[in-house]
């Protein structure tokens, strides 16, 4: 098992993990979804349910059925997320069912996901209208309940993850955008866009290009769309992009002048979250 100091930071905290750009999407990009898990045999092999926020702002929950829910979002502790996720995962699984995990004092040393979770189950990720995965499938739903579900879903954004890429997500807010978490290294995948921005292909579908922020180490680039345009009309058009992406992140020779003001075009515009 490896072990990370609780005075480590990682930039990628969810490197080695399947579904990397899904796990990096739910903590900063979507605002609520799940996704499957399973510890390894040394943990039990236990099923679970990765989401993106509990109630409360609960890290996890042993519900009382026995299975075992863990959040990505809100939590803050050390310097590698991995780490602390995998520290409430644990203690959810050893807590009696019924039982939330609550925000708490920093995990010491200790494994991380990488070293829990068996990497050999996909990360299958599913996004959802609203929070009804809050909800123990034996309660019974009372107005009350029913009210605060609305309630909690009435201050989402619209999200739909496409299905012909990976890890590429249409949205709604004052109009609609795409975002698109990429796996490949910051500086290459960087050098590729600029290349198709200075010979104007970085577009899709009718939408442009307008910058990239940073994420658990990866970068996601985001195109502003065609006011209306449906999350179903950029399946094609997605594709189509990614191939011209992956020919760009190809190509080794060192960018033309055009290239280079693209790329500092796109670098003055980029943010970290965190």
């Amino acid at each position: 098992m490896v072990k990370n100091s609780a005075s480590d930071f990682v930039l990628r905290p969810f490197e080695g993990l399947p579904g990397e750009t899904d796990w990096v999407a739910m903590r900063e990009v979507v605002p609520s979804a799940t996704a499957t898990a399973r510890t390894t045999a040394e943990h039990g092999s236990r099923d679970v349910t990765v989401v993106t926020l509990l109630p409360g702002g609960w890290t996890a929950l042993h519900r009382t059925d026995g299975s075992i829910l863990l959040a990505v979002q809100g939590i803050v502790g050390s310097g590698d997320v991995s780490r602390d996720l995998a520290a409430a995962l644990l203690e959810a699984i050893s807590l009696e069912p019924g039982t939330a995990v609550e925000p708490g004092a920093l995990p010491g040393d200790g494994p991380r996901l990488q070293d829990v979770l068996d990497l050999s189950v996909p990360f299958e990720i599913t996004v959802h209208d609203g929070f009804d995965y809050w909800v123990d499938p034996s309660t019974e739903v009372t107005p009350e309940v029913k009210d605060s579900l609305e309630d909690a879903a009435s201050g989402t954004v619209p999200t739909v993850r496409l299905e012909s890429v990976q890890s590429a997500y249409w949205c709604r807010m004052s109009r609609e955008f795409l975002r698109w978490a990429r796996p490949e290294p910051e500086e290459q995948l960087i050098d590729a866009l600029s290349r198709l921005h200075a010979k104007r292909e970085s577009g899709i579908s009718g939408g442009r290009f307008v910058g990239a922020f940073r994420a658990s180490g990866l970068l996601v680039p985001v195109w502003e769309l065609p006011s209306g345009t449906e999350a179903a009309e950029l399946e094609g058009p997605a594709k189509e992009l990614d191939e011209r992406l992956t020919a760009a992140l190809a190509v080794d020779a060192p960018l033309d002048a055009n290239e280079r003001r693209a790329r500092a075009g796109i670098v003055s515009r980029q943010v970290t979250l965190r």
